[in-house]
């Protein structure tokens, strides 16, 4: 099982910290450092930024939003990161949610998958310096009638087949992501659950395909916070903000997605009580109704021993790699969870 790190959203307080744990992540040779992007900064501009002051490590957009871009530029800034980076770049899409879809981009959150089909395919095919064509529901490249003709991208990538990577929580997107892409990003995803809540629907996938698991990228992100094991019970209340954030505030009552993966996960009743009071503009008391085992099993918590036991269980699930997002409120603090990575990868005999 191989390492990563995701450095999140820039410009979330620890800006000036990201590049040390970003070339330190490359020096304990993590095999990937991804970055996000909501309605703030972008992560192309942060993931050529870390691309070009590290030497060995892949970098990867964990997600370029498909709502904020046409996929021909998708295309484009791809196949310019890979070769600026030396052939290091990793591709992760996903649609964002109806909030900022819609908000922000002002694009209609409507057929997320067959959007998503489509996205991937037209990449793909720009990406073969092809002459671009294609006929679809949402996308149609000419545009018929006028004075658009088919045009090939003119940069080439450093590699001829650069990994896709989709983001994916419900039933359907998984099993489309197993389908057409080379990998999966999951979030929130315990080691107890991750068989019937995303690994059974990659694969599902990944048969309708005519292709098994192997060489398919399981890669979920876990937050690590490293401590005495006395204290895991504190370690996890510092992560409560963040996991009110997500199961009670993010996207609609209807349409939030963490939510529904807790409900999966068997946390019916407090994932509706996190959301009433997270939307009624309760987020201390969404928080705190937070269980503490949900939060403990979707982190890294503890000793490095502790933590290396979770490694095994992550391994035996089906993760491939494993994105850590170091906690610390200090530099050295991250630096250390960072380390700790490693040596739990070690001690679990996963390295």
């Amino acid at each position: 099982m191989q390492l990563g790190i995701n450095l999140g959203y820039w410009g979330a307080g620890m800006d000036a910290d990201n590049l040390a744990v970003a070339q330190e992540a490359d020096r304990l040779g993590y095999g990937v450092c991804w970055a996000a992007e909501a309605y703030g900064s972008d992560a192309a501009t942060v993931l050529t930024w870390v691309a070009a002051q590290t030497e060995r490590i892949d970098v990867g957009s964990a997600i370029f939003q498909i709502p904020a871009r046409q996929p021909a530029m998708t295309a484009m800034t791809a196949a310019t990161l890979d070769s600026l980076s030396g052939g290091r770049f990793r591709l992760g899409l996903g649609v964002s949610g109806p909030q900022v879809s819609e908000g922000w981009y002002g694009v209609k959150f409507d057929k997320p998958l067959a959007r998503t089909r489509e996205y991937v395919e037209i990449v793909r095919k720009a990406m073969t310096r092809e002459r671009l064509s294609y006929q679809g529901e949402h996308w149609t490249l000419p545009l018929p009638d006028g004075p658009g003709k088919p045009i090939k991208l003119t940069v080439h990538p450093e590699r001829e087949y650069i990994p896709v990577y989709i983001a994916a929580i419900g039933p359907k997107n998984l099993e489309q992501t197993g389908e057409i892409a080379d990998g999966a990003l999951l979030i929130f995803p315990s080691a107890d659950h991750l068989e019937d809540t995303a690994i059974k629907h990659l694969r599902a996938g990944r048969e309708k395909a005519g292709k098994t698991m192997d060489g398919f990228d399981v890669c979920p992100t876990l937050p690590l916070a490293l401590g005495d094991d006395k204290n895991v019970t504190a370690l996890a209340d510092t992560f409560r903000p963040y996991t009110a954030l997500y199961v009670g505030g993010m996207g609609s009552r209807k349409q939030n997605f963490y939510n529904q993966l807790a409900q999966r996960m068997g946390y019916e009743k407090e994932a509706a009580e996190i959301q009433d009071k997270y939307l009624s503009g309760d987020k201390e008391g969404a928080a705190a109704a937070i269980p503490h085992e949900l939060i403990d099993q979707t982190t890294l918590l503890g000793s490095v021993d502790r933590i290396a036991d979770r490694m095994k269980a992550y391994a035996a699930a089906g993760v491939t790699t494993l994105t850590l997002a170091p906690a610390g409120f200090t530099l050295e603090e991250r630096i250390a969870a960072l380390r700790a990575g490693t040596d739990a990868l070690e001690r679990a005999g996963l390295a």
